[in-house]
């Protein structure tokens, strides 16, 4: 480093040097000798005429010697010689003209070079004669020659000529065969060294033109370096103080060169805001004289943050003298801002901002390693969206980023300052509540948040509607450490999901079990799909008018071979959370069609079809296979659809309806009132029955029931719209009696048949398609049968008998004969529960009685006495 900062200062030295020579000539002469190398093939400089005034002064000069002027002709040449000179522009500009020949080169080599030297000497050599002290003359020539070996410099040719030329006239004074002799042996010596000259000026021209290039590159690349904002340049003096700065650099700061120069290097870097210790190693380096390099740095800009990578080292003179660092920075601003988007991709997620699993992770060990045990609890909630899957197959990934923002936005909101929300992934969220928190507290979060996330989204113009389910986990209780709270909080939220979905679970101890169950019936149902051990039971429709089986519905069922019959309720949402529910409607759609085939053509079959069935665009083409394979006609086959499909009405679900309708298949919207709000869908879906819900058709015929209003509302709505009727799950005479009064044109229940194999349903078709009603009267109360003995008060007596069963409307009592219909009755359970009533029936010792109040039953099955006899309220026990 010492020896290249020596190279460093002779180099600057030796300019300088020639700097103050060039200065000390004549401006001519001077600007002849910074011609560049290009301009030395030519015989003759731009700037000859410099030579004039340095010509003139010298002849002045000898005239003052002489103390007086020449005679004529030596004054003749010497004028001669400095006008020769003159035209010197006027001779270069000819030689280099274009097309210039060699007759034009040598005609300026002997007009501008040789002429006026020749002139000059023989004005000189004349002078001499005249009286001219001879010493002063040929000093006099030897600094013409002088001059004219400045103003030929590399070119040889030029140099060689103008000597020969000027020491020629001198051969006027003593003329003679030694003259001639002399002035040739000097030639020759001139040709010599001329030639040697030649060879050396070569050399110099090829490492000169080498160094340029290099010196050139090095500038350009230094240049380009500077112009396109990679880097820039900087250097102080000993002192420290700024002595060039990069204009890129000067111009991040808000100043122009000038201004930054001269000012301590310190004054480019801020030390605020976290660059404190870099300023203070580089103020290390620079007080220290040591070199240094990536030391990172904050500009000192007023406007936005900008940060450099400082490198320098020191510089010294040939004499080992401090002279001052020189060095270069380079801009990290953009590096620094992709390490801090890194950082953030690191811990947040990029779509909705929330923290990610990661960041969620560190939070709760943080909470959970705390070294007071008040300072670790913790509530842990766990969120997942219903029907998102449906959002994404129907709008596309684009729709269900936009909705996973306003999710999370609306979870935020939810949860305020409370506790800290996150997305792991997907659809899943998890809240984390410090603290301890009581289940009342939580479980008004949790609902807070379902009804946050239910509420309608706007989604490209379309309204959208999801759910969320919720699960809750408790630290220490449910957990000491993450991943058993984690563990058992994913139990809750699949207990969430178990009971019907939009509700919240806490943890219990016996999720466990219930997950391990969960997780062996998904592996058996795929084991029952691969074995074929499912099947389709059909539950016979009949049309109400004439009592005549028109159809039936396919209903799916698995007879598990260690676990018996499992319901169908239990094992569809397996199904649909595993992704098999496709691959069973597919199965269902073709077993169904085949035992279409061999039925009467008059018989249809209706083939339940669920939201992730509709969203798949193969839907059209899977129903047209299955009718095709099994040659039914597609009007025989009924597709039933639930009110979920609206939940993303969009051009998609139109579509699908459309494409549907085109295969030719009949279309029913089932469960209808349970589900989607909105009526608008039925304007525009084609459908061609509307199937009653079996919830309003149950407790329809009760005094005081709201359902067979709401049956009524239904059919005259059908009815307006050209659509049929179906009421589910009748049971009861009345229950049939009343929906054909209010109008249903179809029924299914078990008022007529339950649902039975394939085999049985073709028997049942074979005959005459008439169906008898046959079932109770009405619909009761479920009762619990029991053996206990009471005392029944009548008429002022007390009589002993036994309680065979109750319900929360009446019971049979055991032991009392005689009893007239009518009767109102009082039943002792002990000395301060007991119950009135009425007896409806009598048959031997046993009665029916119906309570004057029902009782309620509670969560262990037992009922509860709410009323004395005296109308106060007696003490409440369960039996």
């Amino acid at each position: 480093m010492a020896k290249q900062s020596e190279n460093d200062q002779r180099a600057r030295g030796e300019r300088r040097g020639a700097e103050r020579l060039r200065t000390s000539q004549p401006g001519g002469l001077k600007q002849a000798i910074d011609e560049p190398a290009s301009e030395q093939n030519f015989f003759l400089p731009r700037q000859a005429g410099g030579m004039t005034v340095f010509l003139l002064f010298a002849f002045t000069m000898s005239a003052l010697v002489f103390q007086g002027l020449p005679t004529p002709i030596t004054c003749g040449a010497a004028l001669a010689s400095a006008a020769l000179f003159a035209c010197g522009t006027l001779f270069a500009r000819l030689e280099r003209g274009a097309g210039s020949s060699a007759a034009m080169r040598g005609f300026v080599v002997m007009v501008g070079i040789v002429l006026p030297m020749a002139c000059a000497g023989v004005a000189l050599a004349r002078w001499v004669a005249e009286g001219l002290p001879w010493q002063w003359a040929i000093a006099t020539l030897v600094c013409i020659n002088a001059a004219a070996a400045a103003l030929f410099d590399m070119r040889i040719i030029s140099l060689f000529f103008s000597k020969i030329a000027s020491w020629m006239g001198f051969s006027l004074l003593v003329p003679g065969t030694l003259t001639y002799a002399a002035l040739l042996a000097a030639a020759i010596t001139l040709s010599l060294i001329a030639r040697l000259e030649w060879k050396a000026a070569e050399r110099r021209r090829l490492a000169r033109e080498a160094r340029e290039r290099v010196a050139a590159r090095a500038e350009d690349i230094l240049r380009s370096f500077e112009e396109t904002g990679q880097g820039w340049f900087w250097e102080t003096d000993r002192r420290g103080l700024i002595t060039y700065i990069s204009p890129k650099a000067a111009m991040v700061l808000g100043k122009s060169p000038d201004e930054v120069i001269g000012c301590p290097l310190s004054e480019i870097v801020d030390p605020s805001q976290g660059a404190a210790d870099a300023e203070r190693t580089l103020a290390f380096h620079l007080s220290a004289r040591s070199a240094f390099h990536d030391v990172e740095v904050r500009a000192a800009t007023t406007g936005d943050e900008r940060w450099w990578a400082l490198a320098g080292r020191p510089v010294y003179d040939s004499f080992k003298n401090f002279c001052g660092f020189r060095g270069h920075g380079t801009d990290l601003t953009e590096k620094r801002r992709s390490e801090q988007q890194v950082s953030r991709l690191a811990h947040y997620c990029s779509l909705t901002g929330l923290a990610n699993r990661v960041q969620m992770s560190q939070a709760l060990e943080q909470i959970l390693s705390a070294p007071s045990g008040r300072e670790r609890a913790c509530a842990v909630l766990m969120l997942d969206l219903d029907r998102f899957k449906h959002v994404n197959d129907t709008l596309g990934h684009p729709a269900g980023d936009a909705l996973l923002k306003q999710v999370a936005q609306r979870l935020e909101r939810a949860i305020g300052a409370s506790g800290r929300c996150g997305r792991l992934g997907g659809d899943e969220f998890q809240v984390i509540v410090p603290g301890h928190q009581d289940r009342h507290t939580l479980g008004h979060i949790a609902q807070d948040i379902i009804n946050a996330l239910s509420q309608p989204y706007s989604l490209e113009g379309q309204s959208v509607v999801i759910g969320a389910s919720v699960g809750i986990a408790l630290a220490p209780e449910h957990g000491a450490s993450s991943d058993e709270l984690i563990r058992n909080v994913d139990l809750a939220l699949y207990a969430a999901k178990d009971a019907g979905r939009g509700v919240y679970r806490f943890y219990a101890e016996d999720l466990h079990a219930a997950a391990e169950e969960r997780a062996e019936l998904e592996q058996d149902l795929r084991e029952a799909i691969t074995k074929g051990e499912l099947e389709l039971y059909y539950q016979p429709v009949v049309y109400a008018a004439d009592e005549k089986i028109v159809g039936f519905e396919a209903l799916m069922r698995w007879n598990h071979p260690k676990r018996g019959w499992i319901s169908p309720a239990k094992f569809v949402p397996i199904a649909e959370d595993a992704g098999l529910i496709d691959r069973i409607g597919q199965w269902a759609l073709r077993t169904a069609c085949a035992d279409l085939a061999r039925w009467p053509r008059s018989i249809r079959c209706a083939v339940n079809v669920s939201a992730l069935q509709f969203a798949n665009p193969d839907l059209p083409a899977i129903v047209a296979n299955a009718l095709a394979h099994s040659g039914v006609a597609p009007s025989r086959l009924e597709l039933e659809i639930t009110e979920s499909v609206f939940l993303n009405d969009n051009a998609g679900t139109d579509a699908m309806f459309k494409a549907l309708k085109r295969v030719g298949v009949r279309l029913a919207l089932d469960d209808f009132g349970t589900g989607y709000s909105s009526l608008g869908y039925l304007k525009k879906a084609p459908f061609d029955k509307i199937k009653i819900d079996r919830s309003f058709v149950q407790g329809a015929t009760e005094e005081g029931s709201r359902n067979g209003a709401i049956i009524a509302s239904i059919t005259s709505l059908a009815e307006a719209l050209h659509m049929d009727t179906t009421a589910e799950g009748v049971e009861t005479l009345d229950e049939l009696e009343l929906v054909r009064l209010l109008g249903c044109s179809h029924v299914q229940g078990y008022i007529y048949f339950k649902p039975m194999n394939a085999s049985d349903a073709t028997a049942l078709v074979s005959g005459n398609l008439v169906a008898e009603a046959d079932g109770p009267q009405c619909a009761r109360a479920p009762r619990q049968n029991l053996l206990r003995k009471v005392v029944v008060v009548h008429n002022g007596n007390r009589l002993n008998a036994t309680l065979r069963n109750i319900s929360e409307s009446g019971a049979m009592i055991e032991g009392l004969w005689n009893m007239p219909a009518g009767s109102a009755v009082r039943i002792e359970f002990s000395a301060d529960k007991s119950v009135t009533g009425q007896v409806r029936w009598s048959r031997e010792n046993r009665v029916g009685i119906e309570f004057h109040a029902p009782l309620r039953r509670r969560a262990d099955g037992s009922f509860a006495v709410l009323k004395s006899p005296h109308g106060q309220a007696a003490a409440r026990g369960g039996w």
